[in-house]
């Protein structure tokens, strides 16, 4: 298993990756990591009591450009649990790319349940091991709307770096 390191304006956030079930999907997340495309990046949708999504837009709300998507993960028997990381994406279930969230809850929901269209959720590829209390104070932050998008927090909770190991 490797370990990533989210180094963030608010603390540090140490997730373990779990490239034996999600390889695909580990396999995108360090490529990013290890081009330096998160460095920089917000977490641009903060929930509370549901989840904290970043990794795709800059501190001023433009979105990143990214490589092409990847193939859903989501059958890989990890559940959207409390503390888990996860592939944000798009109504399309073969379409994420960047973007990862972090689940405050348990969220159940999320995860796949058929290979349809709504039954496909969302793929997880690790959880947090080290920081959890960094996630819940990122969920904390006042949110309001930045343009076309809501739930972005008012003053940028920044994502300095991400490494692997």
């Amino acid at each position: 298993m490797k370990k990533a390191t989210i180094e963030t304006s608010m603390g540090t956030i140490t997730v373990e990756l779990d490239d034996e079930r999600a390889p695909a999907t580990v396999e995108n997340f360090v490529k990013y990591a290890a081009d330096g495309f998160y460095d920089g990046t917000i977490f641009h949708r903060v929930i509370d009591g549901f989840m904290v999504q970043g990794g795709g837009f800059t501190r001023d709300m433009n979105q990143k450009d990214t490589r092409g998507p990847i193939r859903i993960e989501s059958m890989n028997g990890l559940k959207n649990l409390r503390g888990t990381i996860a592939m944000a994406r798009t109504m399309v279930p073969d379409s994420a790319t960047s973007q990862f969230f972090i689940n405050l809850v348990d969220n159940g929901f999320l995860d796949f349940t058929a290979p349809t269209q709504s039954g496909y959720g969302y793929a997880v590829f690790g959880k947090v091991t080290d920081g959890m209390e960094v996630v819940d104070r990122i969920a904390k932050v006042r949110t309001g709307f930045s343009g076309p998008h809501q739930n972005v927090p008012e003053e940028p909770v920044v994502i300095r770096k991400v490494t692997v190991a």
